[in-house]
């Protein structure tokens, strides 16, 4: 397969924080041949030995996405966002209900009717509290008998399509783009003959607080950490005088990252590893 074919692969899965399970047996099938090591909190990784200053490269395999908060009486599913989900964007949006591999139910999130809408509620952002999920259930026995419960993980519905002829797009490419190259690296390394001892990790509940990178970490104890993760492109009209990173135009290092309203508050990477990698 192709790195673009395991891509796709990948982002059909649906794994939300906490919920990789589906991800990571995927991506161990992609890793066949290759010895895997996995923990309690759900993280994959495979080491290739070397010699010298070990390094990890790290990314993560969940999503954004919500919980089912309450179950309405007419079977209507009230959420809780987990991770950064802009709000803005969410009406109208397709989702899945996660309630097990091949039973999964699909959902919309509603959006009033534009001509039931008064002058200001056109221009007002509706809140994840206020939102709710329409699956087709006609009451909260129908949803339960679906497997629908409290804490039922909601995912944007997985997917990607072409855009042009080198692009990709979906709601899982953060950071399935991440383990499709890992993967790849992972191909490269089982051929190699020299060279430092390589950690390939495949993270959990980053978009938590990277609440699976962390222990890894300390459990690996790497001379070099480096992430493998989606970085924001600016060469569009609404990101002018943003920044200079162009989709296409190949990797970029993060320098500074700050996320005051997010569950990650950022990163400042270590200055002599910035300088060897320039």
């Amino acid at each position: 397969m192709t790195l673009r074919d395991v891509l796709t692969d990948l982002m059909s899965v649906p794994g939300l924080s906490g919920h990789e399970d589906r991800v990571r047996r995927r991506i161990a099938g992609h890793l066949d041949g290759i010895a895997t090591e996995s923990d309690r909190l759900g993280n994959l990784w495979a080491t290739f030995p070397g010699e010298g200053p070990s390094v990890m490269l790290f990314t993560h395999m969940d999503q954004l996405g919500f919980i089912v908060r309450k179950i309405e009486a007419d079977g209507f599913l009230r959420l809780e966002r987990l991770g950064g989900v802009p709000e803005r964007a969410l009406a109208s949006q397709e989702v899945t209900v996660c309630v097990g591999e091949g039973r999964d139910v699909d959902g919309i999130i509603a959006n009033k009717s534009h001509h039931a809408t008064s002058p200001d509620e056109k221009y007002t952002v509706v809140r994840v509290a206020d939102l709710y999920v329409d699956c087709g259930f006609e009451s909260a026995d129908e949803a339960d008998a679906a497997g629908v419960r409290i804490g039922t993980p909601v995912v944007y519905a997985p997917g990607s399509f072409a855009m042009g002829a080198h692009r990709v797009t979906g709601p899982a490419v953060d950071d399935r783009a991440g383990c499709a190259v890992l993967i790849e690296v992972a191909r490269a390394l089982a051929k190699r003959t020299g060279g430092p001892t390589v950690h390939l990790a495949f993270t959990t509940q980053e978009e938590f607080n990277l609440r699976g990178a962390l222990p890894l970490a300390q459990r690996l104890l790497p001379d070099i950490a480096l992430q493998v993760d989606l970085m924001l492109a600016t060469d569009t009209p609404d990101m002018t005088g943003r920044g200079d990173m162009r989709l296409g135009g190949g990797p970029g290092i993060s320098l500074y990252s700050f996320h005051g309203r997010g569950t990650l508050n950022g990163v400042i990477p270590h200055p002599a590893l910035v300088r060897l990698f320039e």
